[in-house]
């Protein structure tokens, strides 16, 4: 038995997902509430969710009882600015306010830290807690870059972390990913960082700051838990792959359809597979010809697999955002969700699809537990 959870703009759905008969959708918990995302927490089992109420602003929940219950905890709170202090988005010029806009992620920390969670959020802060959620600490380090000054939004107004890849390898080895404004690496908790962005390239700026890696836009960052130099970033300008860790990235140029979207899932012990979902572009935000596909490759990036069994035959105009398609610990079943609210799963690594349903609400998160 296997469970993946299902964030949407009216609620939480829990998938399950059984080894002699087909998944099956449990009534959502915060019925009507936009849930941005929802882990589990493998070392001590419990489940974490990030709501965004809107006017009434982000809330963060955890529980502990496999999601019978539900208990509010702490949500990442700005400090104030600083006196004096001058912070203004270079894209709208705009004073960017120290407030949570949005808890985007939330990511449980190594095995050997228990109660380390980590919260990216929008205005581009990463947040730190290490009592299980209870409260919560900007990681200035981070926050304080001077890079920064760069840093603006991807689809957002202000930037935002979106990827938070834990390195299995040791506590306190981390790599973000940041719209727009890079990916970031650090190797003592928090307390340091280095822009670890080089190799990506951006046509959204003048060409000779293409290359400068504080101002990339990485859709989605999926990193290879046997391999863990192996990062895997599906980027608004393509598609990207680094064997060290974020230290280089090479381009990946051909895939299918596109090499533009926004979700990538890593397999778990092949670092050579990964799965992607391609669009048009960013400003066509459809599939390429209306034809809703999941693109597979198996060595690398070399050669893709353009995957349609199960998947829609006609004129379809789904589109999965960053955190809406993910793999289980096999490495075999694969689930995603559209904004669309169509809900699909694979027991075979995408060789065959099926929809499981048509009627959910827009889909922003799939996470296996």
């Amino acid at each position: 038995m296997s469970r993946a959870f299902v964030g949407t703009r009216k609620g939480l759905f829990t998938v399950d997902v059984g080894a002699d008969e087909g998944p099956t959708i449990s009534r959502p918990a915060f019925d009507g509430v936009s849930v941005t995302n929802a882990v589990r927490d493998r070392r001590d089992g419990a489940l974490y969710a990030s709501l965004d109420h809107g006017h009434f602003g982000v809330h963060l929940h955890r529980s502990d009882d496999d999601g019978t219950s539900w208990s509010e905890i702490a949500a990442p709170e700005y400090p104030p600015k600083p006196e004096g202090v001058v912070d203004v988005n270079p894209m709208t010029q705009q004073e960017t306010d120290w407030a949570t806009q949005l808890a985007w992620t939330i990511e449980p920390g190594h095995p050997d830290e228990p109660g380390v969670l980590w919260c990216g959020t929008i205005p581009g802060g990463l947040f730190r807690s290490d009592d299980r959620g209870d409260s919560w600490q900007l990681v200035d380090a981070l926050w304080n870059v001077p890079a920064r000054a760069k840093w603006f939004g991807g689809g957002y107004d202000e930037a935002g972390i979106h990827s938070v890849s834990v390195d299995p390898r040791g506590p306190g080895r981390v790599v973000i990913g940041l719209s727009c404004g890079g990916a970031w690496r650090t190797a003592d908790g928090g307390a340091t960082w280095q822009v670890a962005a080089t190799g990506m390239r951006a046509d959204f700026v003048p060409p000779e700051l293409a290359d400068d890696p504080d101002t990339q836009d990485p859709h989605r960052l999926a990193r290879c838990e046997s391999d863990p130099d192996v990062i895997w970033c599906q980027h608004h300008c393509g598609i990207f792959r680094t064997e060290d860790d974020g230290t280089h990235w090479v381009e990946i140029e051909e895939a299918g359809p596109s090499t533009f979207g926004f979700a990538v899932a890593a397999h778990p012990a092949d670092p050579g597979t990964a799965w992607f979902v391609p669009a048009v572009s960013d400003e066509v935000r459809v599939p390429v010809d209306g034809r809703f596909v999941v693109t597979r490759t198996r060595d690398g990036g070399r050669t893709f697999d353009v995957l349609t069994d199960g998947l829609p035959t006609g004129a379809s105009y789904d589109l999965v955002y960053r955190h809406g398609m993910d793999v289980d610990a096999a490495g075999t079943t694969l689930m995603l969700g559209s904004t669309t609210g169509s809900l699909w799963w694979s027991p075979d690594g995408g060789d065959h699809f099926e929809l499981l349903s048509a009627h959910l609400p827009p889909i922003h998160s799939v996470r296996f537990g």
